[in-house]
């Protein structure tokens, strides 16, 4: 081994792994199938941190699960379609969609996708993900939308898709209707308006408060709580709404909030979702104010064509002028806005498609309660989604590179054509079509495009061959994970259940893992405005993948998790700690004796029997933890690695090795061997690179799919606890050397161990020959009992610069007397001074006392045992 861990080996290690496919499904095996529904990020062409977080724990998983005995079908996907790439091809050409061709616009966002695509699996390949890259699919090929295609032609056959006229979300930026799992709340400060209506017939007036006057113009009703006195006796009149001057009537609804406001509100189509319920439930009309470019319509008047935010400031000033802005309040306020662009939504109304998820909610709340969560709580946040839901999910977008909605319009007889599956895929806006109802071919392409949620819902169905390989597909699914970030809980799990229960009637797997997202060093979520973003590249060059990983193991699932340098740093170091252990072990075990050392022996030797029942708890510990998601048992294996077997073990086995006893020294490198084979299986899921490459040197059997078992019969509480001891006395004289300056292999003439504990004396008599030989003690005894030990004077040093003034020339007199005196004269001259012909000597006089330690008079120095019932006495050289 070289003498420095390099992160070199990496690389190394990554091409084997390719070129020997080592992680490849294999469908003819006999092991139980373990299928991962793995997430398809977005090929933005660069993995972030919380990619790296995420396909780590994927990864422990994977491995943890092939050393377990399962076959683990461990795929990559990559969900191509969506408006960033559009935006990006854009501005990369200088160009906007409608510059160019529908298809050759198209072209250009495969070829970039593909670009992207390409940096981001070796980017992949880089953090040793143990992904088998023959099962990975990308859904913007025919094949995968052929699949989407076919989800969608047999969910309207079922009913469970629609087309309808209805309210939507609808970003103005992006100029799409977005679902309202796509809508992201912020806080903002605006101003509450305060504005009155005056009476349709010329009595009185109505006041209202609004943070939203710019849609005035599509007022069709005010609304007040039956309850509030304010208002009773206005209920049923009209009032006439300010510079548009609509008639509108009071209606009473319990859902108006007395509190807020004037408890007057406005009901405008559309401002938010309870103006949609409103206009539905008193069957109010509807006015468009606000167009899809998020400009104010005709029916605004002279403010027609101003965006929302312009008009809202130029109506408050003419709101003002006319007298009827009574005041402002400034208020926060949550705001929705599109996940993507964070621009405000609009409701508007369009014609769109939706899939009926109502229809669905109870079963995929059934379905829900019965998948596992971890963590738990984190179902909370999908079941309170469903309850919360009344609106379908709408599922057609106004943009070009997506799926294509395969639908086109009979211009004839006026039916929806939808495309047979043996036709699919399909582009309508390519292709013609003939009417199924009356044969004609005058038809109108659907030039809308599915959500990408329709292409990414379907990925363990996929996975499974679903419409490819029947018999496989009936034979693995539902899939057994999907492990996926708690940000797209109501997204990515609510739309892959209810599109496994439209198509398949079944959960699409058994269990889903949620991990957090990544904040900075600062404790913020990463920005590039503050500074805080690092770059899963950075660490992997600086500190190598393993470290990233490490860093990425030590946090707890569902958690946020916050970066931190010193986390990878301290990862980075323990590999090089670990690899100096297997370097130094490595010197004593030869090639040609590996074979026979992993043939099972008896241990006979206390303290490789301690090591050896310690590793068979730390197994145990990690076992159990894996099959948890409990990733922060790397602790325990650093605590083991770290300070049992390097800083403790490795010194107290030194002196077998380098010595005489052959037996003994073969028992040593039996023990080593052992430990090293079992922390590198141990470790192989974590930082798979580093046990991969040791693992050859040590010529491990099976590394990658073998997870070390517990040997019940190593497992010895009595050597635990004389072990444990022994360790103890070497540690408390080993710190006692370092304290006095001594080399740590510099040997000691003699030390007596004391103890009037039973066990410990016990315990110290069975290690002794492993004390003496670790700590170079050239005569150790353990004694039961007490030291007799007393402090003796061994130099008195007189105050020269005290004595002489006083004293004069009887001064080396007096010091003489000082230095001289013993316990009963000193305690004199301390307590009360002492006569002599010279004068009376005081403590002053006396500038320092040294004492020692004295056993069988002898001087000595006593140690105690840290953590055991024990003194050691050590007798320094003379």
């Amino acid at each position: 081994m070289d003498k420095d861990y390099n992160i070199m080996i990496e690389k190394e290690v990554q091409k084997k792994w390719e070129e020997e496919e080592i992680y490849k499904f294999k469908e003819e095996s006999d092991k139980p199938p373990y299928i991962i529904d793995t997430p398809p990020p977005y090929p933005t062409g660069k993995l972030h941190l919380g990619h790296a977080l995420n396909w780590t724990y994927m990864d422990i998983i994977a491995r943890y699960k092939r050393m377990k005995g399962y076959n683990v079908l461990f795929p990559q996907g990559w969900d191509c379609h969506g408006l960033p790439t559009e935006v990006k091809v854009e501005e990369i050409h200088g160009i906007t969609k409608t510059d160019i061709d529908r298809k050759k616009f198209r072209e250009l966002c495969v070829e970039l996708t593909k670009k992207n695509i390409e940096r981001m699996r070796e980017q992949i390949k880089s953090l040793g993900i143990s992904i088998d890259w023959s099962r990975e699919y990308i859904t913007m090929t025919p094949k995968y939308i052929e699949k989407s295609q076919v989800a969608f032609v047999r969910m309207y056959k079922d009913g469970l898709i629609y087309r309808g006229k209805f309210p939507v979300n609808w970003c103005p930026r992006c100029q799409t209707a977005i679902a309202f799992a796509e809508v992201e709340y912020i806080e903002r400060e605006t101003y509450l308006n305060y504005i009155k209506f005056p009476s349709a017939d010329g009595e009185g007036e109505i006041e209202i408060a609004t943070t939203r006057p710019e849609l005035m113009a599509a007022c069709v009703a005010i609304l007040v709580n039956p309850e509030d006195e304010r208002y009773k006796d206005k209920i049923g009149k009209e009032f006439i709404v300010p510079l548009f001057n609509q008639r509108v009537k009071v209606l009473a609804d319990e859902l108006v909030e007395k509190d807020f406001g004037t408890g007057a509100v406005m009901v405008c189509t559309f401002g938010d979702k309870t103006d949609v319920l409103w206009v539905n439930k008193y069957n109010l009309p509807i006015i468009k104010a606000i167009n899809e470019r998020g400009e104010l319509t005709e029916v605004a008047g002279k403010y027609k064509g101003l965006k929302t935010e312009e008009a809202r400031k130029k109506i408050i000033e003419d709101l003002k002028k006319e007298g009827y802005l009574i005041k402002q309040e400034k208020i926060k306020q949550n705001v929705g806005v599109c996940w993507r662009c964070k621009t405000p939504i609009e409701i508007v109304v369009t014609e769109q498609w939706f899939v009926n998820v109502k229809k669905l909610l109870p079963k995929v709340r059934e379905v829900a309660e019965k998948i596992k969560w971890v963590p738990e709580h984190m179902k909370i946040r999908l079941l309170n989604w469903i309850e919360n839901m009344d609106w379908d999910w709408v599922i057609s977008r106004q943009r070009i590179f997506a799926t294509p909605i395969p639908v086109w319009y009979c211009q004839d007889c006026g039916a929806i054509v939808v495309a047979k599956e043996e036709d699919l895929p399909v582009d309508p806006t390519e292709r013609g079509y003939v009417c199924d109802r009356c044969g004609s071919t005058n038809l109108k392409p659907e030039t809308d495009v599915l959500d990408t949620w329709m292409d990414s819902s379907i990925t363990p169905m996929v996975i499974t061959k679903w419409l490819d390989d029947e018999e496989f597909f009936k034979k693995h699914y539902p899939v057994q994970l999907r492990p996926q970030g708690h940000d797209i809980i109501r997204t990515w799990a609510f739309y892959t259940i209810v599109k496994s229960l439209a198509l398949t009637g079944k959960e699409p797997w058994e269990e889903i893992v949620i991990n957090g997202m990544v904040f900075g060093e600062d404790g913020y979520k990463m920005s590039k405005s503050r500074g805080n973003v690092v770059e899963p590249d950075e660490i992997v060059n600086k500190y190598g993948a393993d470290a990233l990983r490490l860093w990425a193991s030590n946090s707890v699932i569902g958690d946020d998790v916050p970066f931190s340098w010193k986390e990878v740093d301290y990862g980075y170091r323990f590999l090089r700690k670990l690899w100096n252990a297997c370097r130094f072990a490595k010197l004593h075990i030869k090639d040609e004796e590996i074979e026979k050392l992993k043939e099972k022996r008896e241990v006979k030797n206390i303290i490789d029997r301690w090591i050896l029942s310690k590793l068979q708890r730390l197994i145990e510990r990690v076992d159990k933890d894996l099959e948890r998601y409990r990733f922060n048992v790397i602790v325990e294996i650093y605590k083991f690695v770290w300070h049992e077997f390097c800083d403790n073990y490795i010194e107290m086995v030194k002196y077998r090795l380098y010595g005489e006893d052959e037996k003994e020294k073969e028992e040593a490198k039996y023990t080593l061997y052992y430990v090293i084979d079992k922390i590198l299986r141990l470790l192989a899921p974590f930082a798979p690179h580093f046990s991969d490459y040791v693992g050859e040197i040590y010529r491990l059997d099976n590394l990658h799919f073998s997870f070390p078992e517990v040997d019940k019969e190593l497992i010895d509480e009595d050597a635990e606890k004389f072990g444990e001891i022994a360790k103890r006395a070497v540690i408390s004289i080993r710190r006692y050397k370092a304290n006095k300056g001594l080399a740590l292999n510099a040997p000691i003439k003699k030390v007596e161990i004391y103890t009037e504990d039973e066990e410990t004396y016990k315990a110290l008599n069975e290690t002794m020959k492993d004390i003496k030989g670790t700590l170079k003690i050239e005569e150790l005894k353990i004694i039961k009992g007490k030291p007799s030990l007393e402090y003796k004077i061994i130099e008195i040093i007189p105050d020269k610069s005290k004595i002489g003034p006083e004293f004069k020339s009887k001064t080396k007199e007096v010091m003489e007397i000082i230095k001289n005196a013993d316990e009963k004269t000193l305690e004199k001259i301390i307590n009360e001074g002492l006569e002599t012909e010279f004068g009376v000597i005081r403590k002053e006089h006396i500038k320092d006392v040294k004492r020692a330690l004295f056993s069988k008079g002898e001087e000595v120095d006593s140690v105690d045992i840290e953590g055991a019932l024990a003194l050691a006495i050590i007798y320094l050289a003379p």
